[in-house]
């Protein structure tokens, strides 16, 4: 497996989001940005039913997404914020008579099921080709941008390394994908 890297850019972020807006592809707008805004894998984020992030009873988004995840087991809670609200909005909007149990990414084939990893896969990919975004860019590479985001922002690696269920400092710091501008941007910025 080849190594993914983060969308670093703000401007090619908004420029992946609206790539998708922009065509009337709202299930893969809504799948970026709320991959982007969750720090979710894609198989996890392929397996959310819209019970999981909206309750029909009082027609509310859930503050909190509550999953096991596929890979480690591990229980995770994840808060659902403002983009990734609007964007399921968006998309439910869209829809017609969805129930609980429907998959959020629905395929088009067979009832009820979401779209596959290597689907989403090639969804990305022809985004990222026809906006010649730089790097190596999939789905992974949303998960890395939140991380790469949130440090930025002076969220401390260590809870980086927490929301993502990390077992070690070493690969949050490898998700983190720190170049030599980061380094530099840094050494710029202090003047002491």
């Amino acid at each position: 497996m080849c190594k993914t890297d983060p969308i670093k850019n703000t401007e090619d972020i908004k420029r992946l989001k609206n790539y998708f807006l922009d065509k009337g592809k709202l299930r893969n707008y809504a799948m970026v940005t709320v991959a982007l805004n969750t720090s979710l894998r894609i198989g996890d984020l392929l397996s959310l039913r819209w019970e999981d992030v909206y309750n029909f009873k009082t027609g509310v988004y859930r503050e909190h997404i509550t999953l096991l995840e596929q890979k480690t087991g591990k229980r995770n809670i994840i808060a659902l914020n403002k983009e990734a609200i609007q964007a399921l909005e968006t998309l439910k909007g869209s829809l017609e008579d969805i129930a609980g149990k429907d998959y959020i990414f629905k395929s088009r084939v067979g009832l009820n099921q979401p779209i596959v990893r290597s689907y989403a896969f090639r969804i990305i990919k022809e985004a990222v080709c026809e906006l010649n975004l730089e790097g190596t860019i999939s789905c992974h590479s949303l998960r890395k941008t939140f991380g790469y985001h949130a440090w930025k922002k002076g969220v401390p690696p260590a809870l980086i390394m927490s929301i993502y269920n990390h077992s070690s400092i070493e690969i949050t710091k490898r998700y983190l994908s720190i170049d030599q501008d980061d380094k530099d941007e840094v050494f710029l910025d202090m003047n002491l």
